[in-house]
């Protein structure tokens, strides 16, 4: 075991991958020579040349086309977005291209790629920096979409997404970056469909994912002194929604209460809260409670900012009042 960050687990997996597989390459911006805004890619065009590490210009819808482009000839390309908010720019690349052309091919074409960066809510960013974009994507047919939360799953997805045959957006968090955590020496993969229950419960079922994992397991701590017994889930999937674990947990607490820092109105909340109303109704006890963002561009302002996302005394008061309701 070794302390990794969760960049440089990120970094390990691209190392690892490129390590073993000639097809693998990387393009974006800033990723050679300087190593990635947030040093993903640091070393790695000294290692394997600058055809394998491309620097591009600051022009995402091109050199997303041509990833995608690349992949459908037989490389494996992985895109870094030096903000993930920049991607907005090569949405039409995406959705039109990466997520439906394996489909509209007839699947002649696989289109093995990952588009992967930070995003999230930062620490006076400004809203431009400051995107949430899982559910701009969530609708598109074609794409898995996954969220890491700590450097053992952003190794272990990277390394899967990798080596899939489907385009995957992979969402980091801008401050999850300096997280610590040991890492098995032995190579291991995290499945890129499957849910993770971080903390066992039975009185309410908090589904959450990225950084507001770790605003909920700070919740988590006064609730535990308080008597109470929240089950702790970590969605990873995006997309697919691994509805298995999901529901599980739900068949046991009867209560739901969702955390995402993605905005309210039409955010990843709206869609497993009719999901499970679909799936699950009859086992719940009380309304699905979401907390999310506010819908308004992200202040620069610091106080304001804080303001505008859930903080964990929100979710510790949000899991009180939700035990207090009866069936």
């Amino acid at each position: 075991m070794a302390e990794t960050f969760l960049f440089n687990a990120l970094r390990q997996a691209i190392d690892e991958e490129m390590g073993r597989d000639q097809t693998v390459m990387v393009l974006g911006e800033d990723v050679g020579v300087y190593g990635g805004s947030y040093k993903v890619t640091k070393d790695l065009h000294g290692k394997y040349g600058e055809l394998r590490v491309l620097d591009t210009p600051i022009a995402e819808n091109s050199f997303t086309g041509m990833a995608i482009g690349a992949a459908m000839t037989g490389l494996r390309p992985i895109v870094e977005g030096m903000n993930m908010g920049f991607l907005l720019l090569a949405f039409n690349q995406i959705s039109n291209n990466a997520g439906m052309l394996r489909y509209t091919s007839g699947g002649n074409f696989k289109i093995p790629l990952v588009i992967r960066g930070p995003g999230g809510v930062g620490r006076q960013l400004g809203a431009e920096h400051s995107q949430r974009l899982e559910a701009y994507f969530q609708a598109v047919p074609g794409l898995k979409i996954v969220a890491c939360s700590t450097p053992y799953n952003a190794k272990g997805l990277l390394k899967s997404a990798i080596r899939d045959d489907n385009p995957v957006l992979f969402f980091e968090h801008v401050l999850l970056y300096n997280l610590k955590e040991d890492l098995p020496n032995e190579e291991y993969l995290v499945p890129l469909d499957r849910a993770e229950v971080v903390r066992p419960g039975q009185d309410v079922t908090i589904i959450t994912y990225s950084r507001m994992r770790h605003h909920v397991m700070a919740a988590v701590k006064p609730l535990e002194r308080k008597g109470f017994d929240p089950e702790v889930i970590d969605l990873i999937a995006l997309k697919p929604i691994d509805y298995d674990t999901l529901g599980q947990s739900i068949r046991k607490t009867h209560r739901v209460i969702i955390v995402e820092e993605c905005m309210k109105t039409g955010g990843i909340a709206a869609e497993i809260i009719a999901s499970i109303n679909d799936r699950f109704f009859d086992e719940l006890d009380a309304p699905v409670l979401r907390l999310s963002s506010q819908d308004i561009p992200t202040p620069y302002n610091g106080r304001l900012e804080s303001l505008t996302i859930v903080q964990p005394q929100q979710i510790e008061e949000a899991v009180e009042k939700m035990m207090q309701l009866q069936v």
